[in-house]
């Protein structure tokens, strides 16, 4: 993967970014099926949890490894590389799982509070809940956002994390939040991308405070035009942050990948629109844990393959041949 090249017709990080999520193929065959379970939480709220469904005959033993997917920022198990991860984990008859943070299926969560970049003790919730429940090893992979929090996990939770996950990866995750926050909330990237996911996030938050009046300041939320905006109203107050910088900087995961004790793949493409390719970790950044591959192209979550109209397979593929040789 650290050699990947992306097709002839989908040049740069943009199109490699855009073109996949929207148009290549995610899968062969039928779409994916999932069973939904709902987990109340420790304090009272609930998260939705997607497993999985294998064709009758193709079930996995109960030892065969789960495969854990945190999905990036408003994402879901219909997004396209959960849909992706999905066919390759039926192909390898392995159990997968995709835990929702809160408010992300479908469905607005209770309690006055969301989801963030640094959400680590959720993440830590999560997987010790699946730990219990299953019999086989296991093994995590965030994307995006979700991939900054899974390691933040693995850092917070040190050599402990090993009688959790045999291994995690981290895919096209902003390590450095300041650095993505500045990269997404300029130029082209302001106007597509943050537009994109403000369009979904605002309706979410001014639901939040309809469920809790005075929770935050309706006109300064709808006057927000970046994500540094957004998070100094809603994600970091509502997250026991002091403001966008104090999040940023203490839900990052870069300074602390030393501290890493499990193996850890941490994937970057350096086109990536969402994460400059400077703010990346070198080798003498990270302990002997981490693994680092930072293909010259591949966008953020991209990483498209064959012919037209293309599909994503490619990556997925790649990070579970990654995690199955640490087994």
């Amino acid at each position: 993967m650290h050699a990947y090249r992306s097709p002839r017709w989908l040049i740069g990080g943009h199109m490699q970014t855009i073109w996949p999520a929207l148009f290549a193929r995610r899968f062969a065959g039928t779409r994916p099926d999932y069973a939904r379970e709902r987990w109340t939480t420790p304090d009272g709220d609930f998260v939705d949890v997607d497993r999985l469904v294998h064709p009758a005959g193709a079930v996995p033993p109960a030892h065969a490894p789960l495969l854990v997917l945190f999905h990036g920022l408003e994402g879901s198990s219909r997004s396209h590389y959960a849909e992706a991860f999905a066919h390759f984990a039926q192909q390898r008859g392995w159990h997968y799982a995709v835990p929702h943070f809160r408010g992300c299926s479908g469905e607005l969560n209770l309690a006055p509070r969301a989801y963030h970049s640094g959400d680590y003790e959720e993440v830590g919730w999560m997987l010790g809940r699946l730990r219990a429940a299953h019999r086989g090893p296991m093994l995590a992979v965030g994307v995006s956002l979700g991939g900054n929090a899974l390691l933040r996990w693995a850092e917070e939770a040190g050599d402990s994390a090993a009688r959790v996950v045999r291994a995690v990866c981290a895919v096209c995750s902003p390590l450095d939040l300041a650095a993505g926050g500045a990269a997404i909330d300029r130029g082209f990237n302001k106007q597509v991308y943050a537009r994109m996911f403000l369009r979904t996030m605002k309706p979410k938050a001014l639901r939040k405070l309809a469920q809790h009046p005075g929770l935050f300041d309706a006109q300064r939320l709808m006057r927000a035009r970046t994500l540094y905006e957004f998070d100094n109203v809603f994600t970091a107050p509502l997250h026991g942050f002091r403001d966008t910088d104090d999040y940023w900087r203490r839900a990052s995961s870069k300074p602390h990948l030393a501290l890493v004790r499990v193996p850890a793949l941490v994937l970057n493409a350096l086109n990536d629109p969402f994460v400059p390719a400077a703010s990346l970790p070198r080798p003498r950044e990270v302990g002997p844990c981490v693994t680092l591959w930072q293909p010259r192209h591949g966008g953020h979550v991209g990483f498209p393959g064959g012919g037209w109209p293309g599909h994503v397979l490619t990556l997925p593929e790649k990070v579970l041949d990654w995690l199955q040789a640490q087994l």
